[in-house]
C-alpha cells in the first residue's frame, strides 16, 4: 500500500496541545515521541486517500511530556499532548514553515487570552516574568492580586464610559438636537479620567499582566488621547461642535460591552450575548469613530493655522513658523494605517472567537 500523509489539525492551551487526525477506521495504531519533542504517528485507515497506510512526524516548539494519550473513533483519531512547561506556544513546530498537512482545529482553537479563560484560580500553573515556575501560596496569592487588579480596572472604566453613554442618551432625548452642541462641557471630565485611565492599557502587556498586543492597545489609546487633548481641549472654538457628539458617543458605545467583556473574563465568566457584541459591534462602531475623529481633525485644521497654537518656530531663511495643522494632516494618515492595523487584529480576533475560517474541503 501507498505510504501517505494524513490531514492533521491542532490547537493548544496553556498544558495541552491537541491533534485531531482525520483518519477513519484506523488500525495498527503507532503514536510514539523521539528526543521529547517529536511526535511519530502510523497507521492504516481511511483518508484523504482511501485505505492506505499514513505517516507524519511532527518536531514541536518545545519539549513535551513523555504521556501521550489517544482516541480513535469512526471518522478519527484524537492525541492529547502535555507540555513539558505550562505556557502559551507562538506555533507548533521547531520549523518556522507549518507541514502543509497541519492545519488549525478551529472547533478547539482559542487564542491565548480566551484560553486563561478556562483555567481556574485553584488549578492554575503561572510563569512570573523571570520564568520561575510556581504552584504554591504565592502562586495563588499574586495571581489573585492580579486578577483584583484587572477586574477593578474594567469595572471602573466601565462606570465611567457607562456614565458618558447613559448622559449623553438621556440629554439627546430631552434636548435633541441642541444636546450636540454642549457635550463636551457635560461629559469632558469624565472622558478625561478614563482616557487617561486607558494608558494602563498600553502598560499592561508590558508588564506581562494581559496578553493583548501592545501595538493595537498603543494605537487606539494614542489617537484618542490626540483627539481628546489636543483637538477638543486645547481648542476652545472645537468644544462646541456637534462632531464631539459624535465621537464620544461611539468611543463610550464600543466601551460599554468592551469592559464588562474583559471585567467577566477576570472571574472565568461569559455572557454569550455580550460576548458577541464585543466581537461584532466594534465592526460598524470602530470605522466610523475613525471617521468622525478625522472629521474633528480636518475641523480644526484652519482654527490651528488662525491661532497660530503649538506651531513650531523656523529660521527667518525657512520662514516665520510651521503651523500644526501640517503636522495634523500627516496624522490623518496614520489614523487610517492605524484603522487598517487594528482592525485587522479585531477581525482576526473575531474570526478565531467564531471560527470564521473554513476548513479546507478534502
Amino acid at each position: 500500500m501507498q505510504i501517505l500523509t494524513p490531514h492533521v489539525y491542532w490547537a493548544q492551551r496553556h498544558r495541552d496541545i491537541y491533534l485531531r487526525v482525520e483518519l477513519s477506521d484506523a488500525k495498527n495504531l503507532d503514536i510514539s515521541l523521539q528526543d521529547n519533542n517529536t511526535l511519530l504517528f502510523r497507521a492504516q485507515g481511511h483518508g484523504a486517500k482511501g485505505d492506505n497506510e499514513y505517516r507524519f512526524s511532527l518536531e514541536f516548539l518545545e519539549p513535551v511530556r513523555p504521556e501521550i494519550s489517544h482516541k480513535s473513533t469512526q471518522r478519527q483519531v484524537d492525541i492529547k499532548i502535555k507540555k513539558q512547561e505550562e505556557r502559551w506556544w507562538g506555533r507548533l513546530t521547531l520549523q518556522e514553515k507549518k507541514p502543509l498537512f497541519l492545519a488549525p482545529d478551529f472547533d478547539r482553537w482559542l487564542d491565548e487570552s480566551d484560553a486563561e479563560m478556562e483555567i481556574s484560580v485553584e488549578s492554575r500553573t503561572f510563569t512570573v516574568p523571570f520564568t520561575v515556575h510556581f504552584n504554591s501560596p504565592v502562586s495563588s496569592a499574586y495571581l489573585g492580586l492580579k486578577k483584583g487588579y484587572l477586574f477593578m480596572y474594567n469595572l471602573v472604566q466601565f462606570l465611567g464610559f457607562s456614565w458618558i453613554f447613559v448622559n449623553m442618551t438621556v440629554r439627546l432625548f430631552i434636548l435633541g438636537q441642541d444636546s450636540f452642541y454642549d457635550t463636551f462641557h457635560t461629559t469632558a471630565d469624565m472622558m478625561y479620567f478614563c482616557q487617561m485611565m486607558a494608558v494602563l492599557e498600553v502598560i499592561n502587556p508590558l508588564l506581562g499582566l494581559v496578553k493583548t498586543g501592545f501595538l493595537p492597545a498603543m494605537i487606539q489609546v494614542a489617537g484618542r488621547n490626540v483627539i481628546l487633548f489636543v483637538i477638543f481641549g486645547s481648542l476652545e472654538d472645537m468644544q462646541n461642535k456637534p462632531v464631539v457628539f459624535f465621537v464620544f458617543y461611539l468611543w463610550s458605545t464600543i466601551e460599554i460591552f468592551r469592559y464588562p467583556f474583559y471585567m467577566l473574563a477576570c472571574i472565568s465568566t461569559e455572557w454569550k450575548l455580550l460576548t458577541w457584541l464585543r466581537y461584532s459591534l466594534w465592526i460598524p462602531l470602530y470605522p466610523l469613530g475613525v471617521v468622525a475623529e478625522a472629521v474633528a481633525v480636518i475641523q480644526s485644521l484652519p482654527i490651528f493655522d488662525e491661532t497660530r497654537l503649538f506651531s513650531l518656530p523656523l529660521p527667518a531663511v525657512l520662514g516665520h513658523s510651521l503651523s500644526f495643522s501640517f503636522t495634523l494632516q500627516l496624522y490623518l494618515v496614520l489614523m487610517f494605517l492605524g484603522l487598517f492595523i487594528n482592525f485587522r487584529h479585531l477581525y482576526k480576533q473575531r474570526r478565531r472567537r467564531y471560527r470564521l475560517k473554513k476548513r479546507k474541503v478534502h
